[in-house]
């Protein structure tokens, strides 16, 4: 007899085949089946008069059959089966194609209720292929769950493995406290979990819902929590007050007000007892880098090294030169680590490292490897942090007994997320620009202007700039119809298009010797343009770069959009971004005009996660953290507070879940976790 954990395959009605077709979704064992909810339910108890029935939308009317027309074959040889019912409002035409049992299985005279989509016009309603069920379905289960479907799995077929699943529900640990279910008034985890497959009415179906976004959100919290701070109190790099106006004296410019907050904030906390724990924000061209080179400085002044991680060879190498500029006169050694190094190269860094000749490291993942050893690190960066999974964050940060901890992002974060994502984190942002730094115009065009577009293009080129193309994949198999893949578009489009000028390709399929000699082709003046994939999102600073041009650009989120745009407008001349998309739809094309209207990245970030939601904010899963089920960053805010509050109470209590009374829930947090690699 199957267990929680037993491979989904041995639930009846399962088997092998359809098995494989889970897997596709993430379902690999009975829990997994159990925990994959339904995504919308179809409500039988509220149903439309059909005159009232929402045209063009997803509704349920109740309506009696009022006759059947004879089968009829229609253009392209299908069957057409037409039944008409009514109810007091209006007449309901309901169709098929190519199945005859729908319409045969109807009893004239009879009420039915019938779901689906309300097509036809306002004085002629009709329903195609709709849902059928009888009175007495509806009153044995008035709420039917939809569930996620794939290629060979059946929504009906998932629905019906589910309920079989739910045999084991009672078998769930309930991971909460059972004084936290008591103050908030929330069903066990059985129950609940029993009322998302199989609501009794609205009531239950809400109740199990709010108990299993608080049990997220909590559980959430926690491995955060746990991942950072392993129940550390002191820092081991304690620092003292020095005065910055070394520091800035040493500086062409004035840094701006909201730089010198941030690094107040900053050096405030690396003098404090406890190690620092902050996230440095701030919008594309902001001076992130510069504030990080100043509390670098301050630590250094203290007798600590630093190090910072970044997300591709390439930018680390950029940062190491930056830095260099900057501290180097100080006397502080600026090293760089990073896997393209030579054996013996890695060596003398290692060795410099070692022994505190290196007074700062930068590098990619190789500065996470075992064989690197600090002599003293007391501040650990993390830059793009989105890049890195929590277990990253905390290896770097586990160099040493307990440094202070930085993590820069130039993806600004609505405040909503920014509580999940850094519960733990004060934060400090950049808000302000620097002085001569000019914004971006945008414009969105469609497919129609390209070719005018590249005479712009051209004259831009002619006048000594360079311009970014930005494709959304690499191969055209990877596209749907009509999107723009980078191999072909370069073939096919931009070299005939400006044949005279020096074009490089670049794709994250390509090896990193590879991306980074493209690269450094580009930063040096080598190539007019750089057809690409949002590899170059997170890239080298190319001043002379004044064109981001970005198509299919409705494939994209708004901030990544607003973060490729932010790849130009670094040198002195005007810049621009060209967002190219043939969608049609509304939504999306007011999308692309609100990024056209908005500089702010703030304002992107907000509109983006209101409008696409949080599972879509990063693009891919790159921040380590699980996926969310059933919360809503938007709409569950108040339940995060609260249950952010609940876990720091608890580890308040437990810091390290070891009392045997929450077993329960530290093996939740860690199976949690374990999905998204975090805890690997």
């Amino acid at each position: 007899m199957p267990t929680l954990d037993s491979p989904v395959q041995y639930l009846k009605g399962v088997g092998p085949a359809f098995a494989k077709k889970f897997a596709k979704l993430g379902i690999v064992t009975v829990r997994d089946l159990l925990l994959c909810y339904p995504r919308k339910y179809i409500d039988y108890t509220q149903p439309y008069a059909i005159a009232e029935a929402p045209y063009d939308a997803d509704c349920c009317v109740r309506a009696t059959v009022l006759q059947k027309e004879p089968p009829r074959r229609i253009k392209g040889g299908r069957l057409l089966h037409r039944v008409l019912a009514a109810d007091d409002s209006g007449v309901l035409a309901l169709s098929w194609f190519n199945a005859a049992y729908a319409a045969e299985k109807l009893v004239v005279g009879q009420s039915y209720f019938f779901e689906g989509r309300i097509g036809g016009a306002l004085t002629h309603r009709e329903l195609l292929h709709p849902l059928v069920r009888t009175e007495a379905q509806v009153a044995a289960s008035p709420f039917v769950p939809v569930y996620p479907g794939t290629e060979g799995l059946p929504a009906v077929r998932h629905a019906n493995c589910a309920q079989a699943a739910l045999a084991y529900v009672d078998e769930l640990p309930d991971p909460l406290p059972p004084a936290l279910l008591t103050r908030y008034r929330m069903p066990g985890k059985a129950q609940a979990v029993r009322a998302m497959h199989a609501p009794r009415d609205a009531a239950d179906l809400a109740a199990a819902r709010r108990r299993l976004i608080f049990e997220e959100l909590y559980l959430l919290q926690i491995g955060i929590f746990l991942l950072r701070s392993h129940g550390r109190r002191a820092t081991s790099a304690p620092m003292r007050p020095l005065d910055l106006g070394p520091f800035w004296r040493s500086l062409s410019y004035a840094p701006t007000g909201a730089q010198r907050r941030a690094t107040e904030e900053i050096t405030q906390d690396l003098c404090a007892a406890a190690p620092m724990n902050r996230l440095l924000q701030g919008d594309v061209g902001s001076g992130k880098t510069l504030v990080a080179a100043a509390a670098i400085w301050f630590a250094a002044q203290n007798g600590w090294q630093s190090a910072m991680l970044a997300p591709t060879e390439i930018l680390a190498r950029q940062h190491a030169a930056t830095l260099a500029d900057r501290l180097e006169p100080f006397g502080i050694n600026v090293t760089l680590l990073v896997g393209g190094m030579k054996a013996s190269e890695k060596r003398i860094a290692l060795g410099a490292i070692a022994d505190g000749r290196a007074g700062l490291v930068v590098g990619t993942h190789a500065v996470l490897t075992d064989s690197l050893v600090f002599k003293n690190l007391g501040l650990a960066i993390v830059d793009e942090q989105h890049r890195f999974g929590v277990r990253q964050r905390g290896l770097l940060a586990g160099k040493a007994q307990s440094p202070h901890l930085l993590v820069m992002s130039a993806t600004p974060i609505p405040r909503t997320l920014g509580l999940l994502l850094y519960g733990d984190l004060d934060i400090s942002v950049l808000d302000e620009l620097p002085p001569g730094r000019k914004p971006v115009k945008t414009w969105f065009i469609t497919g129609q202007k390209r070719r005018d577009m590249y005479g712009f293009l051209d004259k831009q080129i002619a006048a000594g700039h360079q311009v970014y193309i930005v494709c959304p994949a690499i191969e055209e198999n990877e596209l749907d119809a009509g999107m723009q893949a980078v191999k072909q578009y370069y073939a096919e489009t931009v070299c005939p298009l400006l044949p005279h000028r020096r074009i490089g390709l670049l794709h994250g399929k390509m090896k990193p010797k590879e991306k980074d000699a493209v690269m450094q082709q580009f930063k040096a003046g080598e190539l007019d343009v750089l057809v690409s994939t949002t590899v170059i999102e997170v890239g080298v600073d190319v001043p002379n770069a004044t064109v981001m041009v970005i198509e299919n650009a409705e494939r994209f989120g708004l901030s990544a959009l607003h973060q490729l745009r932010g790849r130009v407008g670094r040198g002195a001349a005007d810049s621009c971004c060209i967002l190219i998309s043939d969608n049609g739809n509304d939504a999306v094309r007011e999308r692309l005009r609100f990024l056209c209207r908005t500089a702010d990245g703030f304002a992107v970030a907000k509109y983006d996660l209101e409008t696409r939601g949080p599972g879509d904010f990063f693009g891919q899963a790159q921040h380590g953290l699980p996926t969310l089920r059933v919360a809503d960053l938007v709409q569950d805010t108040r339940t995060l507070r609260v249950a952010q509050d609940e876990a720091k109470a608890l580890l308040a209590q437990d810091p390290n879940l070891a009392d045997p009374a929450h077993k329960a829930l530290s093996d939740e947090v860690e199976r949690l976790f374990a999905t998204a690699g975090a805890m690997n």
